[in-house]
């Protein structure tokens, strides 16, 4: 249950480029040949072609810069990276030059901290004193780089320039005078999203970002990366905008819960609120990108209608009880019952270790049938620059892990109907994570029991014989499955309401109490208890899974996806 926290944008995006580099070519099993090179005096050896400021954050040291973005070309156009080679007749810039053997690099050197010194004094003639305003403040790599080498005063007496704050369309605001033209925006749109919606207008120090005429980012799908990119506050977030300090934010990795791609991300949070979603580098999947679908969508993680203590319905009224007295009452229901027929309904938002639990249940009460219900779009968003990323149809993350674990879809591709079998059946339903909104009030009045798990109430749910509280993934550790069957973890970012507890837990308890044994206490048991029963998962565990997530043994295909 321990919290994550990184810094956004670090060490490990930083040592990552776009097309996973020579690394990648070494897990295809093709040879890469070696170069053994120093820098600040350090011996490395790493593979021809890398750059020299690749080399020099394996060896640890971080040269500052602004232009460079592992996930973009480099035009070597900030001169902030610029470092002495041994040889060389001047200081070479550090995102362009390859290493070669026997080089000997000074990212140190006098020469290249006056160099580094002297850009710094010259993005701040013009930059303003936005500090206490802007929302890049706390992780804006200006203010590192200056605080680090710059110079304890400036000697400009000249009035700054003034651009003022343009809306570039969509979630994205733009302050001219903050910005240093490193030309990431620009790169990301023309290279990455291939749609050219940003340039460069005007040349020297009337030089702007600028979008062509009425044509703003509105027209994009993946237009909040650019800000993500922006190394200072010139491009922010309408959503986050004066939100939250940088330094008050936690932050915990995560999985996109907004479709079946599978995002690796990062969960800012603060008073136990999701404040904003940003990406995760994992060159497998996302890469350093995240749809602007899926950044936008959670606040619904922030509700405040939760269930909060579990509840019981007898005598034509709702009582809340503890966890004890609940599960008490539902086994002797179950017992009173005996072997009944069991209908299940889950949610594929909800994790493996929710679903395996779902199973197990339904076969420990004589068997039966679990569907699940995915909200899906009319189309695939993909990003055209970034090979095997789109925004997928099914707008669920764990889509793929409830058919590897049995469930079947049902219902149209805006998740409503496909549980007429369950409104009239006769024996246990069982309904998890899915508040059935779309269901007439009494939902299955016919069912012997019906036993609700979720974060949420519901008119249909409302009379549930047991309505039991539990997390949602922002809250407890787990794993979902992605459209291509990868299995990748989740860390809690929040704190759960009240008594909610992982329903894996909930119903590990109630099979203990049922099978007279203990259940898992732990996420990584319960995770263990679906590897053993999934053929797919055999040999996977937690440790195994790591922070980048790994292949199951086969996917099942998922109509449409």
């Amino acid at each position: 249950m321990a919290k994550k926290t990184t810094k956004a944008g670090g060490a490990e995006a930083k040592k990552t480029t776009k097309a996973g580099g020579a690394k990648a070519k070494k897990d295809r099993g093709v040879a890469v040949e070696k170069v053994t090179l120093t820098i600040d005096g350090q011996e490395l050896t790493v593979p021809r072609g890398t750059t020299l400021l690749q080399a020099a954050q394996d060896a640890g040291t971080e040269v500052p810069h602004y232009c460079y973005h592992p996930g973009l070309s480099s035009p070597a156009q900030c001169r902030l990276c610029l470092v002495e080679v041994e040889g060389a007749p001047k200081l070479l810039p550090s995102c362009t030059t390859t290493v070669a053997d026997g080089q000997v690099v000074h990212t140190q050197s006098d020469d290249a901290i006056r160099m580094r010194r002297g850009v710094l004094e010259f993005y701040l003639l013009n930059h303003p004193l936005d500090c206490p305003i802007c929302d890049q403040s706390g992780e804006c790599d200006l203010q590192d780089h200056v605080f680090a080498e710059g110079r304890e005063h400036g000697r400009g007496r000249e009035a700054k320039r003034v651009l003022g704050r343009d809306d570039f369309g969509g979630d994205v605001l733009f302050y001219g005078d903050r910005c240093v033209m490193c030309t990431r925006c620009v790169r990301f749109m023309n290279e990455i999203e291939e749609k050219p919606l940003l340039t460069v207008v005007e040349r020297g120090d009337r030089a702007v970002i600028d979008t062509f005429f009425d044509e703003g980012l509105e027209q994009s799908n993946w237009a909040g990366n650019v800000v993500d990119i922006c190394p200072v506050g010139a491009l922010v977030s309408k959503d986050f905008l004066h939100k939250a300090r940088a330094w008050d934010l936690e932050h915990t990795d995560s999985i996109c819960p907004n479709c079946s791609q599978g995002c690796n991300i990062e969960l800012h949070t603060r008073d136990n609120l999701v404040h904003r979603m940003k990406p995760r580098t994992n060159l497998e999947v996302n890469g350093h990108w995240i749809c602007d679908y899926g950044r936008g969508r959670y606040e619904w993680l922030n509700r405040g209608d939760r269930l909060e203590a579990p509840v019981v319905h007898a005598e034509e009224r709702n009582t809340a009880m503890g966890w004890t007295a609940a599960l008490e009452a539902l086994k002797s229901r179950i017992d009173t019952l005996g072997e009944s027929s069991v209908k299940a309904v889950v949610s594929p938002f909800w994790s493996n270790e929710d679903l395996g639990a779902v199973s197990r249940l339904v076969e420990t009460l004589g068997g039966g049938s679990v569907v699940f219900r995915s909200p899906r779009a009319e189309e695939e968003i993909t990003l055209p620059g970034y090979e095997g990323l789109a925004r997928r149809k099914a707008l669920a993350p764990n889509v793929q892990g409830a058919e590897l674990l049995g469930c079947t879809r049902v219902g149209d591709d805006a998740a409503q109907g496909g549980l007429e079998d369950l409104m009239d059946h006769d024996g246990v339903v069982l309904v998890l994570g899915d508040a059935l909104d779309d269901q007439p009030e009494g939902f299955a009045p016919n069912a012997a029991l019906v036993v609700y798990l979720g974060a949420y109430t519901s008119s249909a749910l409302a009379s549930a014989d047991f309505q039991f509280p539990v997390t949602t993934f922002a809250e407890q550790e787990g794993t979902f499955t992605n459209h291509a069957g990868r299995v990748q973890r989740f860390w809690p970012a929040l704190s759960g309401p009240g008594a909610a507890r992982p329903a894996w837990l909930v119903l590990g308890a109630l099979l203990g109490a049922l099978k007279e044994e203990e259940g898992p206490t732990r996420a990584e048991q319960a995770f263990g208890l679906v590897a053993k029963a999934v053929k797919s998962y055999k040999g996977l565990d937690y440790e195994t899974i790591g922070a980048q997530g790994v292949l199951s043994a086969a996917r099942v295909p998922v109509p449409g996806d």
